[in-house]
This record gives structure tokens, sequence and C-alpha cells, in this order.
């Protein structure tokens, strides 16, 4: 009998070694231990937390934010129910709730870093306090999202589904960019991306929050250097109406509803010629703030407004393949006008 005991608490000794599990190098070069297989994970930053929402949502146990009643109806079913955690990230401050988190029993955590420098030791501080494995993904470009898929694919045992759609991601930049390249830089619109209610407020063109910008050719009228990753940097009217770009492109639909009224707008050439577009934001937003996979089908929605005869899709059947293929939702052409808001 004390030897049966014996070997039963020898087994449980080798089976306590051996949960360690598999050790894996993050997108940062940090070696990290992470179970064999991850039933339960949470991504404390909506870059990473969006991108989970396509690859992965059965496995997140909570929310960055809260969706909207009527966003809900667009987003994995999974997803609707689970509780919102807050955000822990390096550039977007900490806002999380560390015993919220816990109770949540994650497997792992996946940080999103814009670039692969080191996290601020505040944010350090409170991962090493969760006692949680944690893996840093990297991506500030939507050229590097399809590695961070795969990256993430390998983590979660999701390798066929990240394929999939880092291939379609990759081949919706491909096809965009072989389009603009045959447009000469002359015969480009030139773009303002008007911010905020009063449409002053904007972003640098090479700053990560106007890239699909430059995907589709460069156009941002607002050239400068982006001094952080906030952005919003205030402008005058009388700049934009220097700069005379062709279209306008906002997110701020109180802006865009009011601004073919504003007597003192009607100077600028994109109101004079009605090519004001806003930027689709359901169930997630498909141009900026924050960025994600969306914008793999937001810069076909801007490719096809801005060069309708170059780029001549239809949008509402690209809309309803992309949801379809990313979020696993069924769209109607009525929803889809909805979302577009044409």
């Amino acid at each position: 009998m004390r030897f049966k005991l014996l070997l039963a608490l020898l087994f449980s000794v080798i089976a306590v070694q051996a949960a360690p599990g598999r050790e894996i190098v993050d997108m940062a070069g940090r070696k990290v231990t992470v179970p064999d297989t991850i039933h339960r994970l949470y991504v404390p930053s909506p870059f990473g937390a969006y991108m989970m929402y396509a690859l992965a949502p059965d496995l997140m146990t909570g929310l960055v934010f809260s969706p909207t009643e009527s966003d809900k109806k667009y987003l994995p079913e999974h997803l609707q129910h689970l509780p919102v955690l807050g955000v822990l990230t390096p550039g977007m401050g900490m806002t999380a709730n560390l015993e919220m988190i816990l109770k949540c029993h994650p497997d792992v955590l996946v940080i999103w870093n814009l670039d692969r420098s080191p996290m601020d030791d505040r944010i350090t501080s409170a991962l090493d306090k969760l006692n949680i494995p944690y893996v840093i993904v990297v991506g500030n470009s939507m050229y590097e999202y399809p590695a961070a898929i795969r990256f993430l694919g390998r983590l979660t045992g999701r390798t066929q589904r990240a394929k999939l759609l880092a291939k379609t991601s990759e081949g919706i930049l491909s096809h965009v960019s072989a389009m603009v390249s045959k447009v000469p830089p002359g015969q480009r619109p030139r773009v303002y991306y008007a911010e905020g209610p009063d449409g002053l407020s904007t972003e640098c063109n090479d700053s990560f929050h106007t890239e699909m910008l430059r995907v589709v050719g460069d156009l941002n009228v607002y050239r400068c250097h982006a001094q952080s990753h906030i952005g919003m940097d205030k402008i005058s009217l009388e700049q934009v109406i220097m700069y005379r770009p062709d279209v306008i492109v906002t997110q701020d639909a109180f802006f865009f509803k009011k601004v073919y009224q504003n007597p003192e707008w009607q100077q600028v050439k994109a109101i004079q010629e009605h090519k004001v577009y806003l930027v689709p934001r359901t169930p997630l937003n498909w141009f900026d703030r924050p960025p994600s996979f969306m914008r793999f089908i937001g810069v076909q929605w801007l490719a096809n407004r801005l060069y309708p005869q170059a780029y001549p899709i239809d949008i509402v059947k690209q809309t309803k393949s992309f949801y379809k293929t990313f979020l696993g939702v069924t769209l109607t052409d009525q929803d889809v006008r909805k979302i577009i808001q044409q």
C-alpha cells in the first residue's frame, strides 16, 4: 500500500514538472514558457484584442472596451457576453482591473507593442504582479499585421485560421498597391484627414494614424513629422483652404453632418465638389483610433472612393465577404449599406 502511494506521488511530481509547457520566442525576442494548449487568454490592448476577435474570439476572457448594443450583432457571439477588463498596454496607459483579470484565469496575456522598445516600468511591474506568462506582439503597420497574425496563430494553435487571415490581408495590400502604382502621382487626389467635431485636428503624413493614406498613394496634404502617437494636431481653417484638398476623410459624424452647411468651409475645394467621406465604424473603425485588422476592408473602401475608375470593386460584395471571413458574421446588402452609409 505504501509502495502504491509512493508511486502515485512520484507520478504526480512528474506531472507537475511537465506542467510548464512549451518555450516560445515572442515578437520582442523574449523566451517565454506558455501552456502546451491555451484555453483562455486576455489581450489588454485594443490593437491585439481586436485581432483576436478575428483569429480566436472563443479563447478571450474579457474585453478592453464595451461594444455598443448596435455593434454587438456584428461581433462573434462569444464576445457579446464577456466582462470589460480594461487596458494594460504601452502607449495607452493602464486602466485594467488586475483583480478581475486574475479571476478570469487566463493561461497567457498577449501584450501588443508598437515597436520593440522596452516597456515602461509601471506596465512591467503590473504584469509581474499578475504572475501570468505574457508574450509581446509587435505591430505598428498594416504590413506588419500578417506576421503578428501568424505568430498568434502559432501561440493559440490556430495556424490554419491565421494563415487564411494573413494571406487575405497580404492579398488586399498587394491588390491596392498594384492599382495605385498605375495612377500617375499628378492624378492622385489630395486628401485632408479631418478629426474632431470642428474638423480642425489632423495627423502628420508619417503618423501611424494616417497609414491608409500612404497605402493609397501618399495623399495626406498635412506634411510633417509626428511627434508622438497621440497626434490630433490643431490647425486652422485657413491652412485647410490653402492645402486645397480634393477630398476630406473624417470619422467624426458631427463634423460630417454639419460641414456642408458651414459657410466658413465653403471655400475648401473638397466641400465645393461634395467629396467628404465618413469612415465606417461598425463594429470597429475602418481607418483609425484604434487601428485594427478592419483597415483591410477600410483600405478597399477608401481606394474605391478615391479611385472609382481605377479600383472599381463592388464594395457591398467585398464587405460581406470580409465580415464573413474575419468576423464570421453574415451580412445582408441592407446591413452593408447601413455600415458604409451609402
